[in-house]
């Protein structure tokens, strides 16, 4: 398995490296902004407290690989960031009840491409 994080902060970077070393974990991390980076194609994509749904799914879009799932973490509203998704992004769409959040859902995606 080959695991990237992407992190823009240079020290949120180099901690992720640090933690990933004294845990023994294999991964690349690079130290930039998902936008700016080649289409990763990655199988599995996550992305905690970044943006809005939409311009999530611009990034699933991108570095997704077309078969892959994208899980975001979503709070209370939710609901109203699919409803405007849906306005300019065509997506399958699972939604988990959170088990530490009332309200908050993972919002398991799949099947992304633009309307």
């Amino acid at each position: 398995m080959r695991v990237t994080l992407v992190e823009s902060d240079q020290r949120k970077a180099a901690f992720l490296r640090s933690a990933a070393r004294a845990c023994g974990v294999t991964c690349e991390v690079l130290a930039k902004r998902a936008e700016d980076l080649p289409p990763l194609g990655a199988d599995l994509m996550s992305a905690r407290a970044l943006t809005e749904l939409s311009p999530l799914l611009e990034h699933a879009a991108r570095h997704l690989d077309p078969t892959g799932t994208a899980l975001f973490p979503k709070g209370a509203t939710w609901r109203k960031e699919v409803e405007r998704a849906r306005e300019t992004w065509s997506f399958q769409m699972e939604a988990i009840p959170s088990r530490t959040e009332s309200g908050a859902v993972i919002l398991k995606i799949s099947e992304v491409s633009r309307v």
